[in-house]
């Protein structure tokens, strides 16, 4: 079982016990995350697409630790005037390991897919 999250603008594939990286979330070490815009969930081959995001579905994790990734060195420079600048920058981190993809309730999956065959079964009569 895996789930498709966005949180600070991007998008990370996640499954339960998975450790990731994200850009620096405002909790503290220790707390319970929840992750509410799930985009995809994939469960023992069946997979939900939200439109824009699933309903129903949350993922936590719990945060481990904050950090400061690599030094990235950024540089400028305009060939024969003498511009040369030269700067670094270490991008802050949250660590957070997955613990739980909950999906929504089995009755309320049940019931859209009762929907979906019942509108097939009136398109199949009507054609």
């Amino acid at each position: 079982m895996y789930a498709i999250i966005e949180s600070c603008g991007k998008q990370y594939k996640v499954a339960e016990g998975d450790i990731v990286f994200f850009e620096k979330l405002d909790a503290e070490e220790g707390k319970k995350v929840t992750f509410e815009n799930v985009v995809l969930v994939s469960n023992d081959g069946k997979v939900q697409v939200g439109n824009p995001y699933v309903k129903g579905v949350k993922v936590e994790g719990k945060v481990v630790s904050h950090g400061k990734a690599k030094k990235i060195i950024v540089f400028k420079m305009k060939a024969k005037k003498n511009y040369r600048r030269k700067q670094g920058h270490r991008q802050p981190y949250t660590k957070v390991e997955i613990t739980s993809i909950k999906t929504a309730s089995k009755t309320a999956s049940t019931a859209t897919t009762k929907k979906v065959e019942k509108t097939e079964k009136a398109e199949k009569i009507e054609a």
